[in-house]
């Protein structure tokens, strides 16, 4: 069984396309992770009667990509072979593109299928999306998978993993997605681009530009700390004299303990 876990969070305008895909795709299980909401996406969540989404609800904001951990957990108690990760705004057209995700981890044994959100190349971005793309890279190339990936990582676009990874790789460090890829490819799992959805794609909506430059921060953060921690270096987000903390501090860590 095919697990798909989607976190959901003030997501109200968007999540009923979101979760309509994804009751098209070869998951047999769908888990929302309705947290920290404040308009009535938990109440649609909740007005589903199927027997195929399985809501967890949090009054409290969980942060960035816990849920991811959360999800995974109850997927795994729930028995899934495979887990799915789609975040709650992603209302693209995009089936045909996760079918593709569970199908490189179902029949293809890859272990981490990640989406390549640049099929088109990198030319036309922002200053600040190539401060990002420059750790991505970094970050890949050390690791040894930048002829696989590319600047791809699990924080960017839908992905899925196989059951091998979720029991080789701590749930916890699935919050911060590049530390989960960083162990992945430390444990000699394998990892490929399993679909190609350009950024615009994916549906997600425009961010203000102070949101977008804590995302930015928040990404380069965990990409240095995804290094540090697969050469076996103390967990740090620092690079020179700049710490990238973005919305890291916001995330609920403390829930993780012992996963």
């Amino acid at each position: 069984m095919i697990a798909a876990v989607l976190p959901v969070q003030n997501e109200q305008k968007k999540i009923k396309k979101t979760v309509q895909t994804l009751m098209t795709v070869s998951a047999g299980l769908i888990i929302p992770v309705v947290n920290g909401c404040t308009d009535k996406s938990g109440e649609i969540i909740g007005n589903y009667q199927s027997d195929k989404i399985f809501p967890l609800f949090f009054k409290e904001t969980l942060g960035f990509d816990v849920p991811r951990a959360i999800g995974a957990k109850c997927a795994l108690e729930k028995g899934a072979a495979a887990v799915l990760f789609v975040d709650g705004d992603m209302d693209g057209d995009i089936a045909a593109n996760l079918e593709e995700l569970i199908n490189k981890v179902t029949k293809e044994n890859i272990d981490m299928a990640l989406t390549n959100c640049y099929p088109d190349g990198c030319q036309e971005i922002s200053s600040l999306a190539q401060h990002v793309l420059q750790a991505r890279y970094e970050l890949n190339r050390e690791i040894g998978l930048k002829q696989a990936i590319g600047v791809a990582i699990p924080s960017h676009g839908p992905h899925a993993v196989s059951l091998r990874l979720l029991q080789s790789v701590p749930l916890r460090e699935l919050a911060i997605p590049p530390v989960s890829l960083s162990l992945a490819a430390k444990s000699g799992l394998e990892i490929r681009v399993g679909t190609n959805i350009a950024h615009q794609a994916l549906g997600s909506p425009e961010k203000d530009f102070t949101h977008s430059e804590l995302i930015a921060e928040t990404i380069i953060g965990d990409c240095i700390e995804a290094l540090r921690v697969y050469r076996g270096e103390e967990r740090r987000r620092e690079k020179g004299s700049v710490v990238y903390k973005g919305y890291h501090p916001q995330r609920r860590l403390d829930l993780l303990v012992g996963l």
